[in-house]
């Protein structure tokens, strides 16, 4: 089966994220954590914090898909996160989710973004969330008291997927030969066109 790299296309305008899904099967595997806070009285009422933590992307990480009869799997490099991760940020999409990548939410925010460096001392570690160096976590505040009752408390949603566009490395590499190819032989065929009509 193929494994295909997936990498932003700096040249495409919509390269990128542009939302993130709350989901009940994460295709990274990995499901969220729902913070609460430890019981804090105020004139006698316990609020929730209504934040989710959870991996975003992970690198390396071979995520199936099934597009027709085609069976492969994508994964995304270390670099690509990192860049996709600082993309996210600075077009403005923090605001931008949805729920099971059909639905538009509104009043989830992504208030926290880090790339794990540390595999020990990382803030993930202190809520049990094993993931690798270079994995794009992220902190969701959830202002949408539907969303957090009928969806997050109840387990419906259990993790983080993204959605955004993307290029093949392979398909990318692929029209990278091709175009240097047909540079070269048109400068070959120029040559051969200038020696002939040298001779002549």
């Amino acid at each position: 089966m193929r494994i295909i790299e997936l990498i932003l296309d700096e040249e495409q305008e919509d390269s990128g994220i542009e939302a993130i899904s709350i989901v009940e099967s994460p295709a990274i595997e990995e499901d969220f954590v729902a913070l609460k806070s430890d019981e804090i009285k105020l004139a006698e009422i316990s609020k929730d914090k209504k934040l989710l933590m959870g991996a975003l992307l992970v690198p390396n990480k071979p995520i199936y898909r099934k597009s027709g009869e085609d069976e492969y799997y994508i994964y995304f490099s270390k670099n690509t996160i990192s860049k996709a991760s600082q993309l996210y940020l600075k077009n403005g999409n923090q605001n931008n989710s949805t729920l099971e990548h059909q639905h538009q939410l509104s009043g989830l925010t992504l208030v926290e973004s880090w790339i794990v460096e540390d595999e020990v001392k990382d803030k993930s570690r202190l809520y049990n969330l094993n993931v690798p160096v270079g994995t794009w976590m992220g902190t969701v505040k959830v202002n949408n008291d539907e969303v957090w009752n009928d969806y997050v408390k109840t387990n419906k949603v259990k993790g983080f997927s993204i959605e955004g566009y993307f290029a093949d490395k392979m398909e990318n590499a692929k029209e990278s030969v091709e175009e240097k190819f047909e540079t070269e032989a048109n400068t070959l065929l120029k040559s051969i066109k200038d020696i002939l009509l040298d001779e002549k």
